[in-house]
């Protein structure tokens, strides 16, 4: 099994990379960004269209801020064609502390693939600003607040211009996307005229959406209310439950969560009208749901509180109106973009442009000069190399299968007590013996259901075997028992597995020995003849100076580091493994004496 992983390790190494092609060639820099909606990220089912996602940039993931202009105006973003360009708009973008949030329209996120992809560029001094706030968002969405104009109060970022006719809610610099705003119960409001692109039409569908931190878990606090004379929209949290409700005419739609927010933690909260449905959503979940006579209504929205004195206590950020119902994915993408653990995007490296350094590539000018010879030994390297990782990595997933069946085999075993030791014994399936060759494949591959890759097992199920060959019938009867001979008899056969076990987790570890020794020899070999070359070279040529020595003595010495980069990762895999080799060792000695013992106990006359 071994050979096979490291031919195929080898072929992986000999598959030349292929370069995607460069945007713009004014941009010197540019980071993948992987949009990942499979089970392990944003968990799409469906496809959407559209969406706006955000780019958080920090140092965690992006250590470059000095490579950009101040503003950020050289960020572009690109499709994964590398080709169409993304609208884009920065919500906040500070170089000094490295942290950036962009706002980037992806035209459509495919369900359940990690494979799609976007481009950000950066790295242009000339580069103008590049934003399209309102391009970022597709037609039906009427609103949008970021909050980060901390002075001059809300501004709608779409097209729509739905800003704000009076706003004294406190503004919160550290909120969950960048800057939010704070209501304290006391009458902080954000009062938005209604306009004939928030009027509410439930045949075409309506949405609201912000991202809400209670303070507290009191009655009634109203979080949005839109208002057309008597027809009333909420969407509140009453002592800490989500309720939707609709009221006109002296008749009601409700719907709640039953679940309750805890103060102190941010949710996204979403109300959708369709058709004559509410339906609430909380973390992009699907919670509640009503049917009802809803009204066409035009849309005078207030936030944080409403008319007859309902306020709420807390943080809110991120408010959106759309003038359609959005689905639940698309909800779901946005939550999976924009929380704190988004899992929506990720962070790949960061790349350069031939060429755009500026200057000379030192590693580039020594490896033009390495010799023949040089290549041949690094070649070497490299397969010592690979051959080496592949036994590290191999025998470390042998030995971690080895470690967790041993420890469930030796607390069942141990829990056996005064019963049958032979109770835990099952027969070997034709599989099983087909994959005992190889251990590594049988740690991978085989089954676990009775300890396969337990050295405890192998060694029990070696005594049990030989105890009913001495009794001559069905494990667990008594017969007559054994004698002092037969059991030293045991013992032995249990020896002889145990030194055969050792044998299989020991195995190939020689490969890493030759790796810590051979590896520098090999490399010092190629020094010393790029050396002797380079001399050569030079008492040929009669040119003495120190740029023609230089190059080739530095392309002679990458040899040695070769030779070092083979001998130190195997230096400390090969250490760490033979540690926990000889803790299964000294495991297996014990189990003997223990088995031993009971045996003894349980056969013997």
């Amino acid at each position: 099994m071994i050979s096979r992983l490291t031919a195929l390790f080898l072929l992986l190494l000999l598959v030349p990379t292929v370069a995607s092609a460069w945007w713009n060639d004014d941009w010197n820099f540019r980071k993948q960004i992987t949009l990942d909606t499979s089970a392990t990220g944003a968990n799409l089912q469906e496809s959407v269209d559209e969406t706006p996602v955000l780019v958080r940039l920090h140092t965690g993931n992006f250590g470059y801020f000095l490579d950009m202009q101040k503003d950020g105006s050289d960020l572009r973003f690109v499709a994964a064609d590398d080709k169409t360009p993304l609208k884009f708009h920065i919500e906040t973008f500070d170089p000094i502390n490295e942290m950036a949030l962009v706002w980037v329209k992806v035209p459509r996120l495919v369900a359940a693939t990690n494979t799609d992809k976007i481009w950000m560029y950066y790295g242009n001094s000339a580069a103008k600003r590049g934003q399209d706030a309102a391009g970022t968002y597709d037609a039906n969405q009427v609103l949008v607040y970021h909050f980060d104009e901390l002075s001059a109060g809300p501004v709608d970022r779409t097209a729509y211009g739905n800003n704000p006719v009076s706003s004294n809610a406190l503004a919160n610099p550290a909120s969950l996307i960048g800057a939010g705003v704070q209501f304290d119960a006391t009458g902080e409001r954000i009062s938005i005229k209604g306009s004939p692109s928030l009027r509410l039409i439930p045949s075409q569908g309506w949405t609201f959406s912000a991202w809400v931190k209670p303070a507290n878990t009191q009655s009634n606090m109203v979080v949005m209310e839109s208002k057309d004379g008597d027809r009333v929209l909420r969407l509140n949290l009453d002592a800490g439950v989500a309720y939707a409700g609709f009221r006109a005419n002296g008749k009601s739609v409700e719907t709640a969560h039953t679940a309750v927010l805890n103060p102190g933690i941010w949710y996204h909260l979403a109300l959708v009208v369709k058709d004559n449905s509410l339906l609430l959503y909380v973390n992009g979940d699907q919670v509640a749901t009503a049917t009802g006579e809803l009204m066409e209504m035009s849309s005078n929205v207030m936030l944080g509180g409403a008319a007859d004195g309902a306020n709420f206590s807390g943080e809110m950020d991120e408010v959106r109106i759309s003038n359609t119902a959005r689905s639940a994915p698309w909800l779901r993408a946005s939550v999976r973009s924009e929380g704190s653990e988004s899992a929506l995007l990720a962070y790949g490296g960061d790349e350069q442009k031939q060429g755009s350094g500026g200057g000379t590539s030192y590693f580039g000018v020594i490896l033009q000069n390495v010799t023949v010879d040089g290549w041949v030994v690094i070649i070497i390297l490299g397969i010592m190399a690979a051959i080496s990782w592949v036994v590290m990595l191999g025998k470390g997933l042998l030995i971690r299968r080895v470690r967790k069946d041993d420890g469930e085999f030796l607390r069942q075993f141990r829990e056996l007590g005064a019963a049958d030791p032979a109770m835990l014994d099952q027969n070997e399936s034709s599989e099983e013996r087909e994959l005992q060759g190889s251990p590594v494949s049988q740690a991978l591959f085989g089954k676990h259901d009775h300890f396969q890759s337990s050295t405890l097992y192998h060694i029990y199920h070696t005594g049990i075997r030989e105890v009913n060959a001495r009794l001559g019938k069905a494990a667990g009867a008594q017969a007559t028992g054994l004698s002092t001979q037969a059991i030293d008899t045991i013992r032995a056969a249990l020896d002889a597995t145990l030194v055969r076990e050792t044998q299989k987790l020991t195995s190939q570890m020689v490969m890493l020995t030759i790796a810590i020794s051979g590896g520098p020899f090999l490399g010092l070999l190629g020094t010393v003849v790029g050396v002797m070359i380079t001399f050569a070279a030079i008492a040929a040529s009669g040119d003495v100076n120190i740029n023609a020595i230089a190059p080739g003595i530095a392309a002679a010495l990458v040899a040695t580091v070769a030779g070092l980069a083979v001998a130190i990762p195997a230096l400390f895999g090969y250490n760490y493994l033979n540690t926990l080799i000889k803790d299964a060792v000294a495991d297996m000695h014990v189990f003997v004496d223990e088995y031993i013992a009971k045996v003894a106990e349980h056969y013997g006359r």
